[in-house]
């Protein structure tokens, strides 16, 4: 969870809440496994910050409650420009503990992926540079994060990288804590192999999870994808890494070389610090040389043509030959109804495209039944950010389910058929389907069904039927033996 996530689009507290005499808080602009996170006004200093507050249901856990004031002392001890840092702590008077940190108004990078898809090679260097440099602080300090992701990076308002969230991390000293060998922590799609087996992490857990990140924001995908947190996690175990060279041509092969390296699956092959891994990313840097002024913005909107262009000058006669030959094949197998039609024959359709993983991003919640048309839409992110701790939730009902339905609202994009969409919980036995919607507003009457109403109980694949639509319901009808739902992920193949 970042201290921005989902932040767009909520309202303001119904009723001014203060924590500890001090703390108004505004609205809340994030939620985790653990933890939501508010903004709020510093009444004694006048100044905006981000107030985390443990989970009700952990308030009485001694585990939860230890780990999560440990999170406090740990990051207090960091005072780094690329580390979000901690401000205040202490209890909100009815025995919850809260965490205040400065508050940074800014997109985070999987919001940045999510809009501009991979990033340059300048951008991925730079950042890369920032994220490692903070992380070899923390580790010089004895910390070590545990969960580096896309979301745990936040861009202040110079573009420069803040490393948040250090809810899972572990001091390296720590023999007897409340993290034991043995517990999987970490987000699937960045975890590293020893951390998938339960084994214990160290500084080149951290190395690795970075190295994932880097390979997502050069690739635009992170180097493993599956429908649940298993199969992924069991990827980075075993499967050779994907080559970066072939899904990015342009990216220079010391760079790919690097995180290639980060992404060993043996902690011994890596680098041998975050300091070794900042060097050779600064290094690679260096190697670029100047750029026109035109790429001097950290965050510009075509990067990779940019830096493709370079490679179309030098390209040779024959590469240019067999290039349009290439496009001249694509156009005749695309348009290859036209041409027939306009001779009277058959026509033939171009080969179906392969099934595959499609990028969804949890955008709201649908409720046009309730009163005021909210179902925790500022949690939808929540359920697609790869983190099994992570969730959106319905209300709470007692007994049934006094409604036609209410329902979780993700997005594609643009506009698509999908293949089926997978549904994961950890409240099993209520009923669903899937639905098309005209957006994630939560007044909205949900489309027609795409998919046959199905029970879900941890992981469930809805076949889907074939409709087109940029947006998607859960759209839920029956809890089951539940007094409220969670939905820990939404994944989509097309």
């Amino acid at each position: 969870m970042t201290l921005n996530e989902a932040r767009r689009g909520k309202d303001p507290l119904p009723v001014v809440q203060v924590i500890a005499d001090r703390y108004e808080l505004e609205e809340m602009v994030g939620a985790g496994g653990m933890s939501r996170v508010y903004r709020a006004r510093d009444r004694t200093l006048e100044r905006v910050v981000a107030l985390k507050i443990l989970h009700d249901q952990y308030a009485d856990d001694d585990d939860y409650v230890e780990r999560f004031r440990r999170e406090a002392r740990a990051v207090a001890q960091l005072s780094h420009p690329g580390i979000v840092t901690v401000i205040d702590r202490g209890d909100d008077g009815g025995g919850k503990p809260f965490i205040v940190f400065e508050y940074i108004e800014g997109e985070n990078l999987h919001e940045l992926l999510v809009r501009s898809g991979a990033l340059s090679i300048r951008q991925v260097l730079e950042l890369g540079g920032q994220i490692a440099r903070a992380l070899a602080f923390a580790h010089e300090h004895g910390l070590i994060h545990r969960d580096v992701k896309p979301q745990n990076v936040i861009l202040d308002g110079d573009g420069r990288a803040k490393v948040t969230d250090f809810g899972i991390a572990r001091s390296l000293d720590v023999e007897h804590g409340v993290t034991q060998t043995g517990m999987v922590l970490g987000t699937s799609s960045y975890i590293s192999p020893e951390q998938a087996r339960g084994e214990k992490a160290d500084r080149c857990s951290d190395i690795y999870s970075l190295g994932a990140v880097l390979f997502e924001l050069l690739t635009g995908h992170p180097p493993f994808e599956g429908d649940n947190f298993v199969a992924v996690a069991m990827q980075h175990v075993n499967q050779p890494v994907p080559s970066i060279l072939e899904r990015r041509p342009d990216c220079p092969p010391r760079l790919a070389r690097a995180v290639e390296r980060a992404l060993a699956k043996g902690s011994g092959e890596r680098f041998p610090s975050m300091d070794a891994f900042a060097s050779e990313l600064e290094a690679c840097l260096a190697q670029l040389g100047a750029e026109p002024e035109l790429d001097a913005t950290l965050i510009s909107p075509s990067p990779v043509l940019r830096e493709s262009r370079p490679q179309r000058h030098r390209a040779s006669r024959a590469s240019r030959a067999l290039v349009a030959l290439g496009l001249l094949l694509v156009l005749l197998a695309g348009g290859g109804y036209v041409l027939l039609h306009d001779r009277g024959q058959t026509p033939v359709s171009p080969p179906a495209a392969a099934a595959g993983p499609v990028r969804v991003t949890g955008v709201g919640a649908l409720d046009p039944f309730g009163p005021g048309n909210r179902e925790h839409p500022e949690r939808a992110a929540d359920a697609t950010d790869g983190d099994p701790a992570t969730y959106w939730e319905t209300e709470t009902y007692k007994g049934a389910l006094n409604k036609p339905g209410v329902g979780l609202v993700v997005q594609t994009g643009t506009a698509r058929a999908l293949r089926s969409i997978t549904v994961s919980t950890t409240t099993p036995g209520f009923t669903a389907e899937i639905r098309t919607a005209t957006s994630a507003d939560g007044a909205s009457q949900p489309g027609p069904p795409d998919s046959a109403s199905r029970t879900v109980n941890g992981v469930t694949t809805f076949p889907l039927q074939g409709k087109r639509s940029s947006y998607w319901v859960v759209w839920i009808t029956d809890l089951g033996p539940n007094s409220h739902v969670y939905i820990t992920e939404v994944t989509a193949k097309g």
